[in-house]
């Protein structure tokens, strides 16, 4: 469903419903629905729909909104005058931060609503899940020496640990089985021990 063009004003209202939607999301995650959304608001669902197209179209708005914040945090946290031990519970810490403080949120996002079939696998969250892991690539490209295909390895190892905190950060937050502060440092003994023996001994990426 095609959307009028934006205007100063239709982005103003655009931004109060997303407000809207956010506040339902954070009180029933996953359940929240347009009909619950559109009560919030004060509007009829088709005024609803007339600015987001359909459901998948106000995933990927609150997406947006959400995602831009967490990535602006990823790249300081990245960028922090930190050694690498610090970095990587750094970024650790700032992912599983954000998913604890709007855990409704994360999990509207994460895993959404199963009608809205038109979405990819991986939910609203695949942009921006893209970007954390081209950020973690490059940083660790920067700052490890792996060797000839050095960008490569850099690139399997930023997917890789973007999935693995990812799926640890989802089980941690259903279970809370401890503080965030132990799982930060669970994660990073994980991770410390690989990337710290290719920072000590550069090159060697095959166990040598």
């Amino acid at each position: 469903m095609s959307r009028p063009p934006e205007t100063p004003e239709r982005d103003e209202r655009r931004a109060e419903l997303l407000d809207a939607a956010d506040r339902v999301v954070r009180r029933e995650g996953p359940r929240a629905s347009m009909n619950a959304i559109a009560a919030e608001a004060g509007i009829t669902k088709p005024i609803l729909y007339r600015h987001f197209g359909d459901k998948n179209g106000l995933y990927r708005a609150l997406a947006d909104r959400h995602s831009a914040t967490l990535l602006d945090h990823i790249r300081e946290a990245l960028a922090a005058p930190l050694d690498r031990r610090e970095r990587v519970e750094n970024v650790i810490d700032t992912y599983l931060g954000a998913i604890e403080s709007a855990p409704q949120v994360y999990r509207f996002l994460a895993h959404p609503d199963p009608a809205a079939d038109s979405l990819s696998p991986a939910g609203p969250l695949a942009p921006t899940l893209r970007a954390i892991a081209a950020e973690l690539s490059h940083a660790i490209a920067a700052q490890v020496d792996l060797g000839p295909e050095s960008n490569l390895l850099a690139e399997a190892w930023g997917q890789a640990i973007t999935g693995m905190v990812l799926a640890s950060g989802d089980w941690w937050l259903e279970n809370q089985p401890f503080p965030r502060e132990r799982m930060v440092q669970t994660l990073a003994d994980l991770l410390w021990g690989r990337l710290a023996a290719a920072a000590d001994n550069p090159g060697a990426t095959n166990g040598e």
